[in-house]
């Protein structure tokens, strides 16, 4: 599946980034490589994550990584994961 990322997501990633770049810029590296990682793998298994708590629907789902969740949606008729967006985890909203 091709993967794409909406603008909103690039935007709140470079911000999270940068913020952690503020106590460790090691650590903001190997942050960003290790979800884009965990990104590029959901197109070989994108159900492997839960249904969305945000959304009701079965095909959007929530990627929870260091304390972060990245919500991202499957169109499997386009063949196509779309990252929307990614922010501090919270219990509620």
């Amino acid at each position: 599946m091709k993967i794409l990322k909406r603008e909103a997501f690039n935007r709140e990633f470079k911000e999270i980034l940068y913020f952690i770049a503020q106590d460790s810029k090691t650590n903001a590296k190997r942050f960003k490589n290790e979800l884009i990682e965990k990104v590029n793998d959901l197109g070989f298994m994108p159900y492997k994550f839960r249904k969305s708590i945000f959304f009701h629907d079965d095909n959007i789902r929530d990627l929870v990584f260091k304390g972060y969740v990245i919500v991202y949606s499957i169109d499997e008729q386009e063949n196509i994961i779309t990252i929307i967006g990614i922010s501090k985890y919270k219990e509620s909203i």
